[in-house]
């Protein structure tokens, strides 16, 4: 018997529910991992409370991240002791996920713990983490370098944000970070190394197709209409990468930036990232990331604190990472 956050759906409400489950109620799968640490993301919260369409079955045990040890292989490439890391792949939607002290999944799903980083220290990194610097590598290959002006990250104090403006400042970025939070947060966000924080309410104004160049790169986890903001803002031959839809997945928007202005649009998705990309994005956070991180931005809680913490990051009140201890 384990312990595990179950979510079961009643007259279309979602509960949850922590419970004594016994193994075999695992699905079948090639790896069992004995679960160290998950995490708790924005997708999660939604999952939890039933305040988004994300969860395709139940019952469901939610977690889209986590980290531990292999007690069992039918896999050559992972072997008992093990440490491994998991995020996406539809873990936590589709198929039982992080939030319980064992999980049954795909060796293909996996990659190695990386060295020089823990269990824990992975899911202050997690999903948002691994985003993150997805993201950061788009604006890269896009060829937006340090001196091409400054970057805006939106929705800085959440999980993507907060990694985004720390990487950023880490390869020597200027760093413009926004927050619907900027009281409570600011202070945060210039620690982790943005050069100055902007009120998110300076970007909800409808936008006009074009307007004042502003931004040599942007990385955006909100969607809707703070993106085509942030589009109409965009300086010439510039580069926006899209990983989220906080306020929405509508974009209001023209061509007139794309095809006045140049810029590049760039969708980054982490859930499929091939396994490659998927490590080398891994090795690279554990070489960017500075110790002070896991410090200023992360916080620790208990499973059965999971229900309360889905609530509040869905109504925005959460700062950083929280990862959650199996």
């Amino acid at each position: 018997m384990f312990k595990a956050l179950i979510l079961e759906q009643q007259d279309k409400k979602t509960t949850a529910d922590i419970r004594q489950i016994d193994e075999s109620m695992l699905p079948e799968e090639e790896v069992l991992i004995a679960v160290e640490y998950s995490s708790l993301n924005y997708k999660d919260g939604l999952a939890i409370t039933g305040k988004g369409r994300i969860v395709r079955q139940f019952p469901m045990v939610p977690g889209i991240d986590l980290a531990g040890q292999v007690i069992e292989s039918k896999d050559t490439r992972y072997k008992t002791g093990d440490n491994v890391v998991l995020t996406g792949w539809g873990v936590g939607e589709g198929h039982w996920g992080g939030m319980a002290e064992k999980a049954s999944l795909k060796a293909d799903w996996l990659v190695p713990l990386p060295n020089g980083l823990s269990g824990k220290q992975a899911m202050m990194i997690g999903t948002a983490g691994l985003t993150g610097m997805l993201c950061v590598q788009a604006l890269i290959d896009a060829g937006v370098t340090p001196d091409s002006g400054e970057i805006l990250v939106t929705g800085a104090s959440g999980g993507v944000g907060s990694v985004a403006v720390t990487l950023l400042a880490t390869l020597g970025y200027q760093v413009v970070a926004v927050t619907g939070r900027i009281t409570e947060n600011g202070e945060l966000l210039k620690q982790l190394g943005a050069s100055r924080v902007i009120e998110r309410s300076d970007l909800e104004e409808p936008a006009r197709p074009l307007e004042k160049q502003l931004w040599a790169g942007a990385i955006d986890t909100a969607g809707s209409k703070i993106l085509a903001k942030v589009l109409s803002q965009m300086d010439y031959n510039s580069a926006v990468a899209a990983c989220g839809l906080a306020a929405g997945f509508d974009l209001p928007t023209t061509v007139m930036p794309f095809i006045l202005r140049g810029v590049k649009l760039l969708g980054v998705d982490s859930v499929a990232c091939p396994y490659e990309k998927r490590v080398a994005a891994w090795n690279r956070l554990v070489e960017l990331l500075p110790q002070s991180y896991y410090q200023q931005a992360c916080k620790e809680v208990a499973l059965e604190e999971a229900p309360a913490v889905a609530e509040a990051i869905t109504n925005g009140q959460v700062t950083g990472r929280i990862v959650i201890k199996l």
